[in-house]
C-alpha cells in the first residue's frame, strides 16, 4: 500500500468555517448526535466529488478477483459476471481475464460505476453477493497509483498489486 505521509490532505472543514457550533443533543437511540438540517442536500448525491471523474471513464472501478487455479472460484466468478451483466446492464462490465493484466496479479473482471446512484445500488449488492471473491474499489482521478492504493477500498482479502506499471508511467512523463 502507498504511504499516506506522501500526500497532503486539505481540511475536511474547508468551506465550513464561521458556522455556529453543532449541538450536543443526543438522538432517541441514546447513542448518536442530533444533526441540524442542511440548507441543501450535498452535491455528492448527484455527482462524484472532485477530483473523481464524472465522465466517460466512470468515477469508480471495481475489480473482482478470483484464483484462476481454483475451478470453483473461476466458475463462481463467471456466474457473478453474468449476474452483474443481467442485473446492472447500465454499468460497464469488461471481460473475465483468466490471467494477470495491468497491476492485477490474478484473474479478475472489472466493472465501471458512473454516478453515486449506481455506486449506492451496486456496492451493497456486491457486499452480499461476491461470495468468496475479493474486490478492489477505487476512484478514477489523474493519480492512478494513489487511486489503486491510498484511495482504494477492499472487500474481502486484499491482494497485492504490481505497482511497477504506475511507476514506469510516471517516469515516462
Amino acid at each position: 500500500m502507498s504511504d499516506p505521509s506522501l500526500y497532503t490532505y486539505p481540511s475536511p472543514l474547508e468551506g465550513y468555517g464561521g458556522l455556529e457550533p453543532l449541538p450536543n443533543d443526543i438522538s432517541e437511540d441514546s447513542k448518536s448526535f442530533v444533526n441540524p438540517p442542511a440548507a441543501k442536500k450535498s452535491e455528492a448525491y448527484n455527482a462524484f466529488v472532485s477530483p473523481i471523474t464524472n465522465g466517460r471513464r466512470g468515477g469508480f472501478d471495481v475489480h473482482i478477483y478470483f484464483l484462476q487455479s481454483s475451478a470453483e472460484e473461476t466458475k463462481f466468478a463467471q456466474e457473478l459476471w453474468e449476474r452483474i451483466r443481467r442485473e446492472f446492464p447500465e454499468l460497464r462490465i469488461y471481460k473475465v481475464w483468466d490471467q494477470p493484466i495491468g497491476p492485477h496479479i490474478t484473474g479478475m473482471f472489472e466493472v465501471n460505476i458512473f454516478n453515486p446512484e449506481q455506486f449506492g445500488a451496486f456496492i451493497p449488492w456486491l457486499v452480499i453477493n461476491r461470495g468468496p471473491l475479493s474486490a478492489l474499489i477505487h476512484p478514477n482521478t489523474d493519480e492512478e497509483e494513489r487511486d489503486h492504493t491510498q484511495r482504494a477500498t477492499w472487500m474481502g482479502q486484499p491482494l497485492p498489486l504490481n505497482l511497477s506499471l504506475f511507476k514506469k508511467k510516471k517516469a515516462a512523463i
